[in-house]
């Protein structure tokens, strides 16, 4: 068929108009467009961050966009090459003169025809990203595993015609000997045979080398070396592989020091928003696996390079990495299958520390010799991200009872003290990511990250990410044109929902009154429900920015199995109350403990025992980068805590039932209603009374400043 009968016949399907579902990744935006409008239109209709400078007219190449094709479970829905209109002459002129790229098509000329997932890639967004990982500035004591080692090796001799490998290892053993009690069993690998006598050569005789022992009394091994005497660093990687971010960090082997940090989204996100779909594309896919593998290898490859590139460090000079994850980013950056852990026992393919090379770890920006360590995992779905958590807050030396929630996709619990720890995961899901929610966005400029409702006229403030000025102050208007208001992300929507209950637009059934129960002209009739109005555009200013109905009950879902969690841990230990509650992650850094708690994310507690610990698997990272000390109490640490599994607990939906209420049906929240009063409103109640005559049936309390 050639290009002008395939773009009748593209028409012809256009005609039809009828609307069809769009899922835009990463961001998470999703909804119905008109048959036959194309990406770019569709992703300015649902606010999705998409680049053309060139007015749609197939020149630019910004708009490159890729089909996500095969099932989609969670969209209920397959998509298959079909979804798009086929490439016409523009995309083929683009292809032949610059270039499109295995896989890709421009916006601006693919024009939806059924059910798409369509995937931006990182160049094609107008606003990066923003990867709220960033290394704290906690010193790290340093016992680390690669140390650069001088020696001087005899010249070989007829006498003594010994290998330049057997020289190295014998004058090492007599030089180093008493700090390395296996020195003499030095591993020299085969790939860095060719090297050793070039650097005899050319530092007659004295060398650098840089020895990697882990654990200590290890047989010791040669990464790399260096005529004479080296005076530069080597450097190492902790690597935080998220399955919405990876966040990468660059750290001087002597000193800790970060020196660079790098991150971006999982492309991984691209075959699925959460780890469930993820496995299930590994189930469904036979080259699924490899795929995903394939993609967060490659951005890891990427990420070195970029922070490489910021420190003026040569990829080359990195000679050691940590990697930590939960168990399904774990599998697949090693290449396992993760599809037994989609179904119970949740098998895992290993579960103890890993240390193996670049080289066998399949990453090319690392010399091959670079030597990589991965945690131990705690079990089928808490994995050696949680273990690095620990290790950077060691709830194992505490006097208090900690409970430490790491908030994701897949959240990550435990509950401990000196006596002993337990460990839980529960499926939180996307939505406290921004996804799933209608005007929903990852973090990114032009993102509302925060907000704030006052509680009598019920009307909004909030600040958007890349905006210094709030909502409300001088200079916002100015300051906002340049990144627009483009949605809400997920620390966002968390604040927007728990604002709305404190402020009276919400109940504790999270129900949305109606205008006259709310007395709001911001509350909108949105066919069965109700929806709040936290920004209002026209259509050239952007979306419009509402909390619906629907976006209240995907955060109370996600919250009820966070809480549903904690309690479970809880009712292990057999306590009601935790002394003190640590929020790691990305939300650990952006959500006030005051809405966290409102919302009823986390147990009751007096709000100054709840803090933030930020990138704390980061920091878990860096710690077990810096010190085998470290690595070996991790290990152990990790042997000794106690698994609880949420999937076939028998309380868990007691537990999950009881939070759906904000904060909770049962618990009382003795120490939150300190702070704050939380009307005491029943929509429903007030809707029955009045059909039958008997008022609005309103009772509110102010919260107290």
């Amino acid at each position: 068929m050639n290009t002008k009968s395939q773009e009748k016949r593209s028409d012809a399907q256009a005609e039809a108009g009828a609307p069809v579902k769009v899922v835009f990744t990463p961001s998470g935006r999703r909804g119905e467009v008109p048959r036959g409008t194309s990406v770019l239109q569709a992703a300015r209709m649902l606010g999705v961050d998409l680049d053309s400078v060139c007015g749609g007219r197939g020149i630019c190449g910004r708009c490159r966009v890729r089909l996500a094709e095969g099932p989609h479970p969670r969209e209920g829905f397959h998509v298959s090459a079909e979804a798009l209109s086929p490439p016409n002459e523009v995309e083929a002129r683009y292809d032949r003169v610059r270039g499109l790229g295995e896989g890709f098509r421009l916006g601006c000329q693919a024009r939806i025809l059924a059910p798409a997932v369509i995937d931006v890639p990182p160049e094609s967004q107008v606003h990066r990203q923003v990867v709220r990982k960033a290394a704290d500035a906690r010193p790290v004591p340093m016992a680390p595993a690669t140390r650069i080692r001088l020696v001087e090796v005899p010249p070989a001799t007829l006498d003594a015609p010994a290998g330049a490998a057997e020289r190295i290892r014998a004058a090492f053993a007599e030089s180093w000997g008493s700090e390395y009690p296996a020195a003499a069993d030095l591993v020299v690998p085969p790939a860095l045979l060719p090297a050793l006598q070039p650097a005899l050569a050319a530092g007659k005789g004295t060398v650098s080398l840089a020895i990697h022992a882990d654990p200590p009394s290890a047989a010791p091994r040669l990464v790399a070396l260096w005529p004479g005497f080296r005076e530069k660093p080597v450097f190492g990687i902790a690597v935080d592989v998220g399955s919405t971010t990876i966040a990468l960090h660059v750290a001087d082997l002597a000193t800790g020091e970060v020196i660079a940090s790098a991150g971006r989204m999982n492309p991984q996100i691209r075959f699925g928003e959460d780890l469930m779909s993820r496995v299930s594309h590994a189930m469904m896919h036979p080259e699924g696996t490899a795929e995903m593998t394939a993609a967060v290898r490659e951005a890891i490859d990427d990420l070195v390079g970029e922070a490489c590139a910021e420190a003026g460090v040569a990829p080359d000079d990195i000679l050691e990495a940590v990697f930590v994850g939960n168990p399904v980013m774990h599998h697949l950056l090693l290449g396992i299958d993760p599809s037994p852990l989609g179904q119970a026992p949740f098998e895992l393919a290993t579960s103890g520390a890993l240390r193996i090379s670049a080289r066998e770890l399949g990453l090319t920006a690392l010399p091959e010799e670079a030597r990589i360590y991965l945690p131990p995992l705690i079990a089928g779905h808490v994995g050696a991200d949680a273990a690095a958590v620990i290790l950077a807050e060691a709830p194992h030396k505490a006097e208090e009872l900690t409970l430490i929630v790491d908030v994701g996709t897949n959240a990550e619990i435990v509950l401990g003290d000196r006596q002993g720890l337990l460990a839980c995961s529960s499926p939180t899901g996307p939505a406290f990511e921004g996804a799933q929610i209608s005007a929903g966005q990852r973090a990114a400029p032009g993102a509302i990250e925060r907000v704030r409702i006052d509680p009598v006229t019920k009307e909004p403030r909030f600040k958007v990410i890349g905006v210094e000025p709030w909502s409300d102050e001088n200079g916002f208007a100015e300051a906002v044109a340049k990144v627009g208001i483009t949605g809400i992300c997920g620390s966002g929507i968390i604040e927007a929902v728990a604002e709305m209950r404190m402020a009276g637009i919400l109940d504790a059934a999270g129900l949305i009154g109606s205008p006259e129960a709310v007395g709001s002209p911001r509350i909108v009739t949105e066919g069965r429900t109700h929806a709040y109005v936290l920004h209002d555009a026209s259509p050239e200013d952007g979306p419009r920015i509402v909390v619906t109905q629907n976006d209240v009950r995907a955060i109370q879902l996600a919250k009820s199995a966070l809480h549903a969690g904690a309690r479970l841990l809880m009712d292990e230990r057999g306590v009601d109350k935790v002394d003190r509650i640590v929020l790691a992650g990305a939300f650990g850094a952006h959500i006030s403990p005051l809405h966290a708690m409102v919302l009823g994310m986390i147990p009751d507690a007096p709000l100054e025992k709840v803090v933030s610990a930020g990138n704390a698997a980061g920091t878990g990272a860096r710690l077990a980068l810096a010190s085998c000390e470290a690595r070996a109490e991790i290990e152990e640490v990790v042997r000794r805590i106690r698994k609880v599994e949420t999937a076939i607990a028998p309380r868990f939906q007691e537990h999950f039932v009881a939070a759906n209420a904000i904060p909770h049906a049962r618990d009382p929240y003795t120490e939150l209603r300190k702070v704050v009063d939380l009307p005491e409103i029943d929509f429903n109640a007030a809707r029955r009374a009045a059909r039958h005559g008997e008022g609005d049936g309103r009772r509110r309390r102010r919260r107290r400043s």
